[in-house]
């Protein structure tokens, strides 16, 4: 039996951009003489439609959509995701599809409700396993997460009997080490049933999600045998083969796809993907960003060029008399670098004339926070000038890091419409910058950039340690208390200093109606601000020590 996995990049709601990816593959299959072609979840109409389920002629339209598509490729048999609406209530489906038409349907048991997965809001389980018959193998039908729980799946097929090879189709998004748990999940799910195990997931970014895609067959010993390439389209074609002794091998039937060389590649593939998807699939061609010559913006830009095209990138410094030589050189050489379009527009007359029309109001001063904050808010109102006159994206350039303690200014650095490195810790943006320069073999980011103290350039002689804990302490604190829910206590318990910890908290937790404001950006991380983390704005529960039922008490 040859089976192929179409992993392709969907756009939700795009139904027939869909199905005509679908059937360019199909036809690919055909060439290669498949038996069994297998598209990812919720294939036909994009992976997570959202309250677009809510909408009973969405719902009529995705089963057209798949009656269309059957009838277009009627000489092979297809496993297509797709949502349907059955006697009142819908369902993340598997639609079999031979001769012209849907013969099966399979519908999926395990509906996944954390983080980024909402699942439940929208379908119920299935409750019936479905088994297929091709070229004499028995086949068990799967849906992404129904494979996550073992003893689930052994109640669901208790009473089908041994089978040949279990087929998941998945829409599973990426995050820094899903990869390995997803290989533990089917390699160990292919050893418990004793047969082949045949994983098909979707790629592309959608909103903040990135798919990454890397399909793959596992033998009946858990071995991983073939994997798809990662953050693109492909089409992965094995032979599935019974032996006399039980043994069920796979043979891919093409060398192996490339990957990804470590985590932070990994990672910077992501984010290049998650760009690219986000701009084009909202229509946009151009993008444009401030250039301050930091870290962050040099490492917004390169992902930009790399997912668009440098000529599609137009980075803007905007220098005020707080700005050094330094960083205004270092952001034009970083351009030149790039080969992007460069402007500068100085703000400090704009600058003077609002300070000066703001006097008016008694108790104004030119030294505080606000003074500060105004000529952040003045960037961020030539960047959306500038993208209303010429319907160009504006992508903002602030970290994790930032994001979690407030350290950004509303209207000002958070204005824009996507947040490229919004999920990557100040430490990982580091790394980028150099891997940014290893894989170019050159000095894309100037080295200066790389080394200088990090600064927000707003008063005189600034430094983000003036206001933050060093970046490696705030990163570790972070990722306790926002990735890992730990609470002050256990943080301090770690190891970590106390004030520090204390402090940091509070940033974090004051600061989540800025959150709330910020652009979508791309979820790299287990738990990014957004989907995955949901904390009310009006809040008063504290995890400090002190608090009056505290836990540690």
């Amino acid at each position: 039996m040859r089976v192929a996995l179409g992993q392709f990049n969907a756009v939700v709601g795009d139904l027939a951009g869909n199905a005509q990816k679908m059937r360019g593959m199909y036809a690919d299959a055909l060439q290669a003489d498949v038996d069994l072609l297998v598209f990812p979840e919720l294939a036909v109409c994009g992976y997570p439609p959202e309250d677009l389920l809510h909408k009973k002629h969405f719902l009529q339209d995705n089963r057209l959509a798949l009656d269309k598509l059957a009838a277009d490729c009627p000489d092979k048999t297809i496993v297509v995701g797709f949502a349907e609406s059955h006697q009142d209530n819908n369902y993340n489906s598997a639609a079999v599809l031979q001769g012209g038409h849907q013969v099966e349907v399979y519908r999926k048991s395990m509906l996944p409700n954390y983080g980024v997965f909402d699942e439940q809001r929208y379908f119920i389980p299935g409750t019936r396993p479905v088994v297929i018959d091709i070229e004499g193998a028995k086949i068990a039908m799967t849906i992404c997460f129904d494979i996550w729980n073992i003893d689930s799946l052994k109640n669901l097929l208790k009473d089908v009997g041994p089978i040949q090879m279990i087929l998941n189709i998945s829409a599973s998004p990426f995050h820094i080490g899903k990869i390995t748990k997803r290989q533990e999940i089917i390699s160990r799910c292919a050893k418990e049933f004793n047969c082949a195990l045949s994983y098909c997931n979707l790629v592309g970014g959608q909103d903040e999600l990135v798919f990454d895609g890397r399909s793959m067959f596992a033998d009946s010993s858990g071995k991983i045998v073939a994997g798809a390439r990662a953050f693109d389209e492909d089409l992965l074609i094995a032979d599935i083969t019974p032996t006399i002794d039980g043994v069920i091998q796979v043979a891919p039937t093409q060398p192996p796809a490339p990957q990804p060389v470590g985590r932070i590649d990994e990672i910077y593939q992501a984010l290049v993907l998650g760009t690219r998807d986000y701009t084009h699939k909202n229509g946009f061609t151009k993008t444009l960003l401030g250039l301050s010559g930091g870290i962050d913006s040099s490492v917004t830009a390169a992902i930009a060029a790399d997912a668009l095209g440098p000529e599609n990138i137009l980075g803007i410094t905007m220098p005020s008399k707080f700005n050094s030589p330094d960083t205004i050189s270092d952001a034009e050489r970083l351009a030149k670098n790039l080969g992007m379009e460069f402007l500068t527009i100085p703000i400090e007359p704009i600058l003077k004339r609002f300070d000066e029309a703001l006097s008016i109001a008694p108790g104004w001063d030119s030294k505080g926070i606000a003074y500060e904050n105004l000529q952040a808010r003045i960037r961020g109102c030539i960047l959306m000038s500038l993208s209303n006159q010429f319907g160009s994206l504006v992508l903002t350039t602030g970290n994790k890091s930032e994001t979690a303690v407030g350290y950004a200014t509303l209207y000002g650095d958070t204005a824009g419409g996507f947040a490229v490195i919004k999920d990557a810790p100040k430490t990982l943006v580091y790394k980028l910058a150099e891997h940014i320069n290893k894989i170019s073999a050159r000095q894309i980011i100037p080295a200066d950039v790389i080394t200088r103290l990090p600064s927000a350039e707003l008063r005189p002689d600034q430094k983000d340690s003036d206001s933050l804990p060093d970046y490696d302490l705030l990163d570790e604190i972070l990722k306790g208390y926002v990735e890992e829910d730990k609470s002050a206590h256990q943080l301090v318990e770690a190891g970590l200093p106390r004030d520090i910890v204390h402090k940091v908290i509070r940033m974090v937790d004051r600061n989540e109606y800025k959150r709330r404001l910020c652009p979508p950006g791309i979820r790299i991380t287990p738990k990014a601000f957004g989907k995955d983390r949901r904390l009310p704005i009006t809040n008063r529960y504290s995890s400090f020590d002190d608090n009056k039922y505290s836990a540690h008490d």
